[in-house]
């Protein structure tokens, strides 16, 4: 599946995009395989409070299934200006 980061969830990772092949059930369990990879990882996924996902383009919550996902986004909550 493609995992895309956006913003200093990006810059932390050090890639705006990759294909994660996964067996992950949950967006959780997918944050734990991505935490277990390498420290740049780990320091993105650190506070999942200070994050949103959506998976294939809906704003979803980390519970979230990824049955049949093709595409789950990682980034900050967005301000208004």
């Amino acid at each position: 599946m493609d995992v895309l980061y956006f913003a200093w969830v990006r810059e932390r990772i050090g890639v705006p995009k990759e294909v994660v092949e996964t067996q992950a059930k949950t967006v959780t369990d997918l944050v734990e395989e991505l935490r277990g990879r390498e420290e740049r990882y780990a320091a993105a996924f650190a506070d999942l409070s200070a994050l949103r996902v959506a998976v294939d383009q809906e704003l979803t919550e980390f519970d979230a299934s990824l049955e049949g996902a093709r595409e789950v986004a990682f980034f900050p909550p967005m301000t208004g200006g």
